[in-house]
Formats: structure tokens, C-alpha cells, sequence
């Protein structure tokens, strides 16, 4: 077995909170590995709502605390990744016999601007039957009572936002280790002592020698613990939240929507996203296998049934649909209670039981990472018994959010981009395109080819379903790139080394897992 190195802290978990955690910990000296057995950004961070919000809905169960701090984390956001985290109006129409009337919804609307102190985005206002039907004329006006316009914000390609994290904290000095499955966590004498793992695409056996681990594994929090001793308290208990994309549809709005579904009382988003529409999410409880979350056809059902109900023209079906994904909330355990009622708020555990220096992180927002990553990592450092730096992620940009302004100036004087492909690039890269724009004068013959060769030479991706889905993000695209796999296949062969029987493999997984995402 392969000596991996010595450490400070494992990470087990490259999702957002993983990431966020091993930036964190990097800028603040210390050394650091991040372990996960896929790609990064291949759960539950992939399968959200694609929303950095504050939380409105948690008003109803009092949790101000959370939504005060999603809506500063918002702030920071739009600040480190402004090429990622866009403004986004979201609209709520108020129905007359709906369990939000009026009055509580205008109590909200106004709870949330004052928790939204030092905000960069507009106020709520608030609309009147006709003003509401003016502003969206495909909207249902049945029993309309009016509306309430407010902003938050939107995160398109979430995968970005988890892989510029990861490669903020590689520039720190941090090792990132993907298709990299955990196997054991060493205990000696009551302490961690390191973690073996294997490489699941080589299969290739490792070890490391770390001081503590920190168990980010999202839905897997309960198996990774499996691994240092013998299973005790589960402390996950998840939710299946699915989503369906379609394209733009008669009627379709041009602001996003929040919407109480007639079937529960559920709230649901209707989203403008990536030239498509993005819808969901649902919220039920799971007990299936992590590996294999699927959309089911009730799921779908309903999804479509309460759109077309709202925007009635849209007539949606299944044939409609471009593809649907799902992914599980890591959740705090809770046998009990409707699924909406289970907190947001993190817990950081430490699992002393079965080992001293193995901490746990349960549940957390994609809006808050960061702040969860800056409280885990000061109590990384107690553990340490170390006095840490002060945390920097609040003031210190992204890659991606350097040069932003250089990078558009760049892309327009090409007069083989059109408005739309410059949006796009600066929307994926940010000011890092201008990286993947020298690759034409040295290593590409196209911008294509050059995409391929940055997601392999730079940003970390070892498959073809990680260059397509979660560094190109074609994969998002209606035909989740399909035109595009052949090319994009020949070039990363290239770049590999890859014989014509692993291209073909490559292929094959590739289209497994887009049609993996059918309903």
C-alpha cells in the first residue's frame, strides 16, 4: 500500500461543505487532503435548487438565526464568486384560500428585507391582482389575490462553484484527491491516526497519516463513520428533493417562481435556468440506496401537474421534459414531523465515541458553506491545539472572480464569439477564461478542444462525464451535449492517452449516465 503522505486534516467529501472546508483550512496553513470516491460535486451540492437565498420559507419555523446568515452569506458570495452567483427576482403569487395568505406572506416579505441588512439587491414590493396578471399575463389569475416580488440569487453551475473552492485550496497547498473511496479511518490508542483509500479508476491502494479527519460526506456521513469502528447512532436522516428541466413553454414567466403547491401546501420554485426552466423541488423521505437516487414517476407527476396549473397554457408532459435529476438533503436524523419542518441548521459533531479527532458535519445549505467551513475549521484548530490565523475566505475572491473585467474585454474583441458564447464562458470560467483562451495560441484549434485540455490539465477532471457534466457543463444543456460527445471524446483521448477500447468505455459511461437522468 502506497504512503500518501502526513497531514493535518483528511476531508472526506468533495462537495460544497468539503470543499469550503479545505480552502478554508489551506488559507489558514494548514495541510490538507480532500478524499472522495467521485468526482467533485457529484451529490446532493449537484442536485439542489441551484439558489443562494436566505431562506424565506424558514421564517415559518422561527429560524431567524439561519436566515440572517444565509442572507449575509449571500452577500459574501455575490462578492468571491460574482461571476457565478447572479441576482435573480422571484416572485410569489398569493391565491385566496391558500394556507400563506396576504398578511403572512407581507410579514414575511418584510422580515426578510430587515434580516437582510447591507443587501445589494433590491426590496420586496408588492402586487395587486391586475399589477400581478400585467407583470406575468400566463399566470393563473383564478383566485388571485395579488403578488410579492423579491430578490435573491442564483448559482447556475453549482459544480463550479464547489470545483473553484477545491482549486483555491490546491493553490493553498491542499491535495485533492477525487475517485478516491475511503476504506477505513485509522484509530490508535482512541485518536485518528490516518485513513487508508483507493483510487477507483486505477484501483490502486493508499494511505495518509492525519492528525484529524472531518467526515463531509453529505448522505454518506453514516458509512464513512462505518469505517472507523462499529456502527452506533445514525445521524442522517435524508430527503429526496427532485427537479425536472424543460424548455421555455407558452406562458412560461419571465421572473422565477415560488409557488405553494395544492396538493400539500409544499412551496415549489418554477426557475429560469441556463436557457431552460428548472422545476422543483419535492421533499420526501428516503431509505434507498445513495448511489442510485432517482426521480421517481410520482415526483414527476406532481411537479408537472401543479406548473401547468399555475401557468395553465404550458400544457407540460413527460415528453417535455429534457431530463429530471434528484439528490438527498444530509439532513439531521428525525423519525417524526413533516419533512419541511426539519431543520437547515448545520450541526458540526465530533464523534468522540468512536474516535477523538473525527468530526462530522450534518446537514448545511449550499448558501452557507462558507461560514460552515470557517466555524468547522476554528474548532479544527482547538482540536489541533494550534492558534489558526484569522479565517480570509470572507475577503478573498474565488479564481474565477479575478480579472473578470479584462476576461469580457478579451472574449468580445473575438469576433468568433457571439454575445451568448461570452456570457456563457464568463459564466463558467470568470476571469480564468483567459487561461483557456491561450490554450488557442499553443496546445487547441478550438475553443472546444481548448475546454477539453483546461478541464484536464487544470481543473482536475479524470473522466469524459466529468469534462461533459460538471466542467464544460454541456451536460446541462437540453441535449446534455450529445452532439459534442464524440469531439469532446477524441480530444480528451489525446490528452490522456487513452486507447480506442478506453475512448469507447468512455463513451459508453458517458451515455449511461446522461440517460441515467431520463423519466
Amino acid at each position: 500500500m502506497d504512503e500518501g503522505g502526513t497531514f493535518d486534516v483528511a476531508v472526506i467529501g468533495a462537495g460544497i461543505n468539503g470543499a469550503g472546508i479545505a480552502r478554508d483550512a489551506a488559507l489558514r496553513g494548514l495541510r490538507v487532503i480532500v478524499l472522495d470516491k467521485n468526482d467533485a460535486c457529484n451529490g446532493c451540492s449537484a442536485a439542489s435548487s441551484r439558489l443562494i437565498h436566505g431562506g424565506l420559507r424558514y421564517l415559518e419555523y422561527a429560524e431567524f438565526p439561519l436566515v440572517f446568515e444565509s442572507l449575509r452569506e449571500r452577500i459574501t458570495l455575490r462578492r468571491i464568486a460574482a461571476h457565478l452567483v447572479k441576482p435573480l427576482r422571484i416572485c410569489i403569487p398569493i391565491y385566496e384560500g391558500a394556507k400563506r395568505g396576504p398578511l403572512l406572506i407581507r410579514l414575511g416579505m418584510i422580515a426578510y428585507d430587515l434580516l437582510s441588512v447591507g443587501k445589494t439587491v433590491p426590496a420586496h414590493d408588492m402586487l395587486n391582482r391586475n399589477e400581478a396578471i400585467e407583470n406575468e399575463p400566463g399566470l393563473q389569475n383564478d383566485r388571485l389575490l395579488g403578488a410579492a416580488r423579491y430578490y435573491d440569487a442564483q448559482v447556475a453551475f453549482a459544480e463550479r462553484l464547489v470545483l473553484e473552492n477545491l482549486l483555491a485550496a490546491r493553490a493553498a497547498g491542499a491535495e485533492i484527491c477525487t475517485y478516491s473511496e475511503v476504506t477505513r479511518i485509522g484509530v490508535d490508542g482512541g485518536s485518528v491516526s490516518g485513513v487508508d483509500y483507493t483510487d477507483v479508476l486505477t484501483g490502486e491502494k493508499k494511505q495518509c497519516k492525519a492528525s484529524v479527519v472531518i467526515n463531509a460526506a453529505g448522505p454518506w456521513v453514516d458509512d464513512v463513520l462505518a469505517t472507523a469502528g462499529t456502527p452506533g447512532k445514525k445521524f442522517i436522516g435524508g430527503t429526496k428533493g427532485s427537479h425536472i428541466v424543460v424548455s421555455t413553454f407558452a406562458g412560461a414567466p419571465g421572473d422565477a417562481y415560488y409557488v405553494e403547491a395544492a396538493a400539500d401546501g409544499r412551496p415549489f420554485f418554477i426557475i429560469p435556468w441556463n436557457g431552460l426552466f428548472l422545476i422543483g423541488t419535492t421533499d420526501i423521505r428516503y431509505n434507498g440506496s445513495l448511489d442510485e437516487v432517482r426521480t421517481s414517476e410520482a415526483e414527476v407527476d406532481y411537479l408537472l401537474k401543479e406548473t401547468n396549473r399555475v401557468f395553465p397554457a404550458a400544457d407540460l408532459g413527460r415528453d417535455d421534459i429534457h431530463y429530471a435529476y434528484a439528490g438527498i438533503r444530509p439532513l439531521p436524523r428525525r423519525e417524526r414531523g413533516p419533512e419541511s419542518s426539519i431543520t437547515r441548521k448545520h450541526i458540526i459533531k465530533k464523534n468522540r465515541k468512536l474516535a477523538r479527532g473525527l468530526i462530522s458535519v450534518i446537514g448545511g445549505k449550499l448558501t452557507t458553506y462558507r461560514n460552515l467551513a470557517e466555524q468547522t475549521v476554528d474548532r479544527l484548530g482547538k482540536i489541533l491545539g494550534r492558534r489558526l490565523p484569522d479565517c480570509r475566505t470572507q475577503e478573498t475572491l474565488l479564481p474565477g472572480a479575478y480579472r473578470l473585467d479584462e476576461a469580457r474585454s478579451l472574449l468580445e474583441s473575438m469576433e468568433s464569439l457571439s454575445s451568448a458564447d461570452v456570457q456563457r464562458l464568463l459564466g463558467i470560467y470568470g476571469g480564468r477564461v483567459i487561461n483557456v483562451v491561450e490554450l488557442l495560441d499553443s496546445s487547441a484549434n478550438n475553443l472546444l478542444e481548448a475546454e477539453v485540455i483546461f478541464a484536464i490539465r487544470e481543473d482536475m477532471a479524470r473522466t469524459l462525464v466529468d469534462i461533459v457534466h460538471r466542467r464544460l457543463m454541456i451536460g446541462l444543456d437540453a441535449d446534455q451535449g450529445r452532439a459534442l460527445y464524440e469531439q469532446a471524446g477524441a480530444i480528451a483521448a489525446q490528452e490522456f492517452g487513452w486507447t480506442e477500447s478506453e475512448l469507447r468505455s468512455q463513451l459508453d459511461a458517458l451515455r449511461a449516465y446522461s440517460d441515467s437522468f431520463g423519466v
